[in-house]
């Protein structure tokens, strides 16, 4: 019996490339076959499709069954393959015409009993067909809406069996679902003037949010470090056309039902136990996306950052510099996104108050100690901005009442900021003051007015020469926040002693 064919799509980090699935119905006795490198789940993608072509009457052949995926040498994962192997098999039994899967892509996973379920990674697997050339898709019903996000395509969906083979067959398929009306909500907005007192650290925020840097929160339990860090995400801009696709990817990709783009940047915070690959992303044959990738964007906060472990924390390393993360594993190596914001916080000690004035901490010094040496030097040191936070001292509930400036008009400002740095930094391909490299910083920008000190601080070995970019893109930040054409000394000043803690 002459081979029938279908498409998939494979995804390796969240690039795709495409699969062709082949079915052939030999003679002899009964077995099913599935080459191509699969996994244990597409393993046992012959056994659901079985079941489910017998239990909704289309029946299985009786003679041993070979399926194909490929190229062979392309290792694959997931049950997506479900829909397009369960479609190759039906077209070798003529349930309908092979024409009909010449230039379909197929999605889905299969129930026992015919039903056409969610798959994972939908969008970045769409946006690869697409790329490829691929204009028609055959995908789950409750996934049509995701779908739809990428512009091109002729969406097809199908809640079982009995509707694929009736579309394969020239009828309609289900329709893409009418928005729903967004459901009230009772739960309070995060807003910047929810944290009472705490001026420095709100300013300091501010500098971060309009140049993407990163930064550290140090201080007593109690005086807002959680709760600043959680407003970050407030007061940046939304993402454009181009980065909400890219993050929305990467979210299909872990799972995250997607229905809308993803426009606000992402806030990921990840207990201190979580391990590596929760953290970089892991998997024993094809990585899975992590808490960097999936903070891609937005912001990475890692609260009580000494409670994690070292190791953990030193996996940041490379991303935090590269913007990537490379997970090599023996069947594939992926790459995914992780270009995020970095915010840690932390207490002075284990108990919390050895900073405090009048305090009843009893820690050891050497405890002390080795509690602030579990962030790293090298970590440290791709921190921009080092922030400390002191308890209020009187006035609380006056503090506390008083109205603080608000999210949208500090986002107002940070607005302005980056449409000035993305202007500047235009001819370089980099839109944030964070992102430019240093050469950039020294040969292709005007140094600021001072710069002696920063020269001063290297020489006293205050200063790495990562921290001396740091600095230099601090006062380019500060000098945007105020509008000013260049940083002056003041602005290289105030960088330097954010750069340092030294902010009072």
């Amino acid at each position: 019996m002459k081979p029938a064919r279908a498409w998939s799509v494979a995804l390796i980090g969240l690039e795709g490339a495409m699969v062709e699935v082949e079915a052939h119905v030999g003679s002899g006795l009964p077995r099913i076959t599935l080459v191509g490198l699969p996994d244990a789940s597409l393993s046992e993608a012959k056994d659901r499709c079985k079941a489910a072509m017998s239990s909704t009457g289309f029946g299985w052949p009786s003679d041993p069954v070979t399926i194909n995926l490929s190229p062979a040498m392309l290792p694959k994962a997931g049950s997506h393959y479900d829909l397009s192997i369960a479609a190759a098999m039906g077209a070798a039994q003529q349930l309908c015409h092979a024409e009909a899967l010449a230039q379909r892509v197929l999605l889905g996973e299969l129930s026992l009993d015919g039903r056409v379920r969610p798959v994972r990674g939908l969008l970045p697997a769409l946006l690869s067909a697409s790329k490829h050339g691929f204009t028609d898709v055959i995908v789950p019903t409750a996934q049509m809406r995701e779908a739809g996000l990428v512009e091109g395509l002729s969406i097809t969906g199908v809640g079982s069996l009995r509707e694929l083979f009736g579309v394969l067959r020239g009828e309609p398929g289900a329709e893409v679902p009418p928005a729903t009306a967004a459901e009230p909500t009772s739960k309070v907005a995060l807003d910047l003037s929810d944290v009472a007192g705490q001026l420095e650290a709100k300013w300091a925020l501010e500098v971060a949010a309009a140049g993407r840097h990163h930064i550290y929160f140090h201080g007593p339990p109690g005086v807002g470090k959680t709760l600043l860090a959680a407003r970050l995400p407030t007061l940046l801009p939304e993402l454009d056309t181009a980065e909400a696709l890219e993050v929305s990817a990467i979210h299909s990709l872990a799972g995250q039902p997607m229905d809308n783009l993803i426009t606000r940047p992402p806030f990921a915070s990840p207990h201190h136990n979580a391990s590596i690959p929760a953290l970089v992303g892991g998997g024993s044959r094809i990585a899975a996306p992590g808490a960097v990738s999936l903070a891609h964007r937005g912001v990475l906060f890692l609260d009580e950052a000494p409670e994690f472990a070292p190791k953990a924390l030193e996996a940041l390393r490379v991303p935090l510099e590269s913007g990537k993360i490379v997970l090599a594993r023996a069947a594939a190596t992926a790459v995914y996104p992780a270009s995020f914001q970095l915010v840690l916080a932390a207490n002075p000690c284990p108990c919390g108050f050895a900073s405090s004035p009048g305090s009843q901490c009893h820690c050891p010094p050497r405890v002390i100690r080795r509690y602030a040496e579990r962030v790293s030097g090298p970590i440290l040191d791709r921190i921009d901005i080092n922030q400390h936070l002191r308890p209020l001292k009187s006035a609380f509930l006056k503090a506390a009442l008083a109205a603080g400036e608000r999210s949208p008009v500090v986002a107002e400002r940070v607005r302005a900021a980056r449409l000035r740095q993305a202007r500047r930094l235009e001819p370089f391909g980099v839109r944030c003051n964070a992102e430019v490299p240093g050469v950039v910083l020294r040969r292709h920008l005007p140094l600021p007015e001072g710069v002696d000190m920063v020269e001063e601080a290297v020489n006293r070995g205050r200063l790495s020469a990562r921290g001396v970019d740091k600095v230099l893109r601090l006062s380019w930040t500060i000098a945007d926040i105020a509008g000013a054409g260049k940083p002056n000394k003041d602005h290289l000043n105030t960088a330097l002693a954010m750069r340092r803690g030294e902010m009072k």
